[in-house]
């Protein structure tokens, strides 16, 4: 057999306390999918880590096509073909499509031999053509940061796709991608597997793994919990592996809705209306507008709107209107919920402190037993109110974003992707806090691109069509995922 094209070696790594990986062995031949599964904090994103050069194993050691080798940064790494997709997206949101893919390897001439300049032409021209293999053709002059979390996502990949790599680690790559450019994605790996490259997949979604992984390794608390080959493992086993536990998802029951809590009062054609109680799906291909809705009642849209919550009127010109207005927003993109150097006791105070500090002194006691019971609540691990929020596992980032406006109190939750990227245990942990949170009389408008998630947590679901409300699909008029599917793309 051939050298692996990248391996670990019992390699331990320790954050002060929490050791995070415990004499883990790794390998990915070349040619090979390998997955690599495990709750959140299992030890998935250090490993990745350590691979893509980020961090360095406390023991152990990496090689590479059988060489030891050292990565003091991920520009090593990358010099030794290592590219790495994270699950936050590294893109500059003020340049354009074209200037993002070719970030750091720009095209450039030489008129008559003077001082190279970039090729805008050349630069728009390949952008073009590494995006045509997604069936996507945004304008490559277009900001990225117009774009939506899913197209950037897309964008991310075609970068990294752009580069010769021999290994290729995708970190969530489909959390926020409808099925069809699921497949597109699919299609590319399976070339670049025939072509040789050596490609670690990480992703919570264990029917992909079951579908596209020929090994998959299992990580439980820092170590090596199972190893499988294709055929030997379904959905059951790796949960199991994971967490000594089977999935156990049901579907909710029909809700009766309390008063309506925020509604449209324009006649838009994305207009939408949650009652108390109720929570409601937004579902759409990409471009379908269903991210904008959000936004929009976020108060971060172009033009402002005008919406009524509890009755009273709002003109959503930010969102410190819409705060005030008792709405909460949880971005698909974590970094946009948290301050990521901040801890978490600061992430969970922070949209409540003209609330909290309304008095000449600041009542520490009764912030802390705030933070504490809401940590106990939501199950934010470890129990560190201190830890900087760039230190936790992502369920427990998006908890900390939950945490947050459960302590402002908002009656009404806009969610964009809500469990992307996190483990089984964690999304029925934050189902359920949802479930709870209408239960109590508040009302949650949710976007994903999970359909099966819409049909089995909503009330109802939108289908959005270029902006427009399509359909309504009930839960009490046979709500499921084939309804879903069919009325986003009829």
């Amino acid at each position: 057999m051939s050298n692996a094209a990248i391996s670990a070696q019992d390699v331990y790594k320790r954050f002060g306390a929490t050791i995070a990986l415990d004499g883990v062995g790794f390998d990915t031949m070349p040619g090979e999918i390998h997955a690599v599964v495990g709750e959140n904090g299992a030890g998935k994103s250090t490993l990745v880590r350590i691979l893509g050069g980020v961090h360095q194993p406390d023991q152990g050691h990496i090689a590479i096509d059988g060489q030891t080798c050292h990565f003091a940064s991920p520009h090593d790494a990358i010099a030794a073909g290592i590219i790495t997709i994270p699950q936050e997206l590294r893109l500059v949101s003020a340049l354009s499509v074209a200037e993002n893919l070719a970030l750091g390897d720009l095209p450039v001439w030489r008129p008559l031999g003077a001082m190279p300049i970039v090729d805008h032409a050349r630069m728009r021209a390949e952008a073009r053509t590494q995006l045509r293999r997604f069936d996507f053709s945004p304008d490559p002059d277009r900001p990225v940061g117009q774009l939506g979390y899913a197209e950037q996502q897309i964008i991310a990949i075609a970068k990294a796709l752009r580069r010769r790599c021999r290994v290729l680690i995708l970190d969530e790559p489909t959390a926020a991608l409808e099925n069809r450019e699921i497949e597109r994605l699919f299609a590319v790996l399976a070339r670049l597997k025939d072509a040789g490259t050596a490609i670690i997949y990480v992703s919570h979604r264990l029917e992909e793994i079951v579908r596209l992984a020929d090994r998959c390794t299992v990580l439980r608390d820092g170590r090596v919990a199972a190893l499988a080959q294709r055929g030997e493992f379904g959905t059951d086993d790796l949960v199991h592996a994971m967490t000594g536990r089977t999935e156990d998802e049901h579907d909710v029951a029909a809700a009766t809705p309390g008063d309506i809590l925020i509604e449209d009062v324009a006649g838009r054609a994305d207009a939408v209306r949650v009652r108390g109680g109720e929570m409601i799906g937004l579902a759409g291909l990409l471009g379908s507008g269903a991210e904008r809705v959000l936004q929009r009642l976020f108060g971060v849209a172009r033009a402002p709107s005008t919406v009524r919550v509890s009755g009273r009127y709002w003109r959503l010109r930010s969102p410190v209107t819409a705060v005030k207005a008792g709405i909460g927003m949880v971005p698909g993109l974590r970094r946009l919920g948290l301050i990521m150097n901040l801890s978490v006791r600061d992430n969970i105070l922070l949209a409540s402190l003209g609330r909290l500090y309304g008095l000449r002194f600041i009542e520490r006691r009764a912030e802390d037993r705030l933070v504490a019971e809401l940590m106990d609540l939501l199950d934010i691990r470890p129990r560190r109110p201190e830890m900087k929020a760039s230190a936790l596992s992502g369920g427990n980032q998006q908890k900390v974003i939950l945490a947050k406006w459960l302590a402002r109190r908002v009656k009404v939750l806009l969610l964009e992707e809500p469990t992307q990227g996190i483990d089984v245990a964690a999304k029925a942990q934050i189902h359920s806090l949802l479930r709870d949170f209408v239960a109590q009389g508040g009302g949650a408008l949710l976007n994903s691109s999970d359909l099966s998630e819409l049909a089995r947590s909503c009330d109802a679901v939108l289908a959005l069509r270029r902006g427009r409300v399509a359909a309504r699909i009930d839960r009490a008029d046979g709500l499921n995922e084939a309804r879903v599917h069919a009325a986003i793309v009829t």
